[in-house]
């Protein structure tokens, strides 16, 4: 017990030291995160204060290898998945230092996360079976490996998404940390229980600096880092232990992050953006625009957290289905808790749900549509067929009508229109475009103007437009297209200038 009361003190001691340190290398670096529209801070603060937790937390991990001691000798007696561990975290720290001074995407961020979740899968770190109750075994065979990457790289996320607010991230990480140490404890895993006080006296530490106003932010070499630590010891734990606690604690400690970052996957899902693109809608944000001041939303947050935490202590104490009864309902309470808060709707997330299927199909359809109009336009092979293609697209598309104009250097106009023969709405929405037909062989201007019926979104009407016209960039013949026209002109006697001759096609059927 005194190499861990050890551990934790000379992690703090050590961050309370490095912090100061590390942020005037920032500043001195310029390495600061400026305001902007997703911040809430209104001056440039440094955000490399990963760099005092890593060091402080690995320091004392490594010291605790050459003690003389139990804890010592258990540390030896695990080198290869001990050294992974220690090599991986690094590796994801190195990459989040990175990414805060010179900037990566995020696709580059998560690949790494995949990455080193796979090592330490190789080596046996594995989430391969749980016991819900005394009776009750789950074991996941070969799904073993996929959801530890997944519960690795889910909490590291979780945390590198919750360092919203001044000291929010730093506060339940350290809360988690101190959850998984006593679990480890309790369960007489030294080496996790050394990983997490280290941890836990280097975020405690930190904090002292990052708690509102802040001085120093984490940064993602920090959220990613502490993530990615308190990911793979809580999966180390369950690799000797199979108890439900071993995943739950973690769960309701992150639970707060963990169920934020679900739902903005899901908001970006259906608002169909970028699964990676930052948003102002983190629940922290929510808790601001309710009124709460910063300080005042992180402390609810923090109380929050111990809540179900404390209450997920108690599972420790039972193994039947008492423990998973409480476990489901303080998920419950979580999630009703961020329906008071205003992050979950229910009602709006089905109908969002029931637009995104609706635009799939739309999109699904048009989709069709102009792989058949291609196969039409390549077929063609003298302007009759072209003009025809050009008609067909525009029955296939639903467009009002299609004109070709071209105009010479005398300024003698001929168009060519299709019209359709679909029945237009009353009071039709209808979005025409025009645009330039390119033509090196000849010296003719030609245009296309196009009317597209906009049935339910202006979004259909562009993505139409687009595609009619990427048909006929892709099948342009319209110089052979518009020489019978030209041909026919030629033969009349002094044609009047600037009047246009219009020839009319209908519509046809289009299958």
């Amino acid at each position: 017990m005194t190499t861990y009361f050890a551990v934790f003190l000379g992690s703090l001691t050590l961050a309370l030291l490095l912090t100061p340190l590390v942020i005037r290398v920032a500043r001195r670096m310029k390495v600061l995160d400026r305001p902007g529209i997703r911040t809430v801070h209104t001056n440039p603060i440094p955000r490399i204060g990963g760099v005092a937790i890593f060091l402080s937390a690995m320091c004392l991990i490594v010291a605790v290898c050459f003690r003389d001691n139990d804890i010592g000798a258990a540390f030896r007696q695990n080198p290869i998945q001990l050294s992974v561990l220690l090599s991986t975290a690094t590796f994801i720290f190195v990459v989040g230092l990175i990414d805060d001074v010179r900037g990566l995407p995020a696709r580059v961020k998560l690949l790494a996360e995949v990455v080193a979740a796979g090592l330490l899968c190789y080596v046996g770190v594995r989430i391969s079976a749980l016991d819900l109750t005394d009776s009750i075994h789950l074991g996941f065979g070969p799904l073993t490996c996929p959801l530890t990457i997944l519960w690795i790289i889910g909490i590291t996320n979780a945390v590198n998404l919750s360092d919203g607010l001044d000291g929010l991230a730093a506060g339940v990480s350290a809360v988690a940390c101190a959850a998984i140490a006593i679990f480890a404890v309790s369960s007489g895993n030294m080496i996790m229980a050394v990983f997490m006080l280290a941890l836990l006296g280097g975020l405690s530490g930190f904090l002292f600096y990052n708690f509102n106003p802040a001085k120093i932010f984490m940064g993602d070499c920090g959220s990613l880092f502490v993530g990615f630590t308190i990911a793979s010891a809580s999966a180390m734990c369950l690799t000797k232990s199979c108890a439900l606690v071993g995943l739950a604690l973690p769960t309701l400690a992150l639970g707060i992050p963990i169920f934020d970052t679900f739902f903005a996957i899901l908001r970006r899902f259906l608002e169909r953006r970028s699964l990676f693109a930052p948003d102002r809608s983190h629940f922290h944000h929510h808790l601001i625009d309710l009124g709460l001041k910063q300080k005042h939303a992180v402390i609810t947050i923090y109380v929050a957290t111990c809540m179900a935490t404390g209450l997920g202590l108690f599972m420790m104490v039972r193994q039947d289905a008492g423990a998973l009864v409480v476990f489901g309902c303080l998920l419950f309470l979580l999630t009703l808790l961020f329906r008071v808060v205003g992050d979950v709707h229910i009602g709006a997330t089905f109908l969002a749900l029931q637009k995104k299927y609706v635009v799939a199909c739309r999109e699904k359809q048009e989709r069709r549509a102009f792989e058949d109009l291609q196969l039409r336009f390549r077929r063609a092979r003298n302007p009759k067929e072209w003009w025809q293609a050009v008609c067909d697209a525009g029955a296939g598309l639903n467009f009002a009508w299609v004109s070709l104009t071209a105009s010479d250097a005398g300024g003698q106009l001929e168009t060519k229109i299709w019209r359709g023969t679909r029945a237009i709405p009353e009071k039709p929405r209808i979005v025409t475009m025009s645009f330039p037909v390119r033509d090196s062989t000849t010296e003719t201007l030609l245009e296309f103007e196009i009317a597209i019926v906009t049935e339910e979104s202006l979004e259909s009407a562009g993505r139409r437009g687009a595609l009619f016209s990427r048909l006929v960039d892709e099948y342009g013949l319209v110089s052979e297209a518009v020489a019978g026209c030209r041909s026919s002109r030629s033969k009349e006697q002094n044609p009047p200038r600037q009047v246009a001759r219009v020839f009319e096609t209908k519509a046809r059927a289009v299958h």
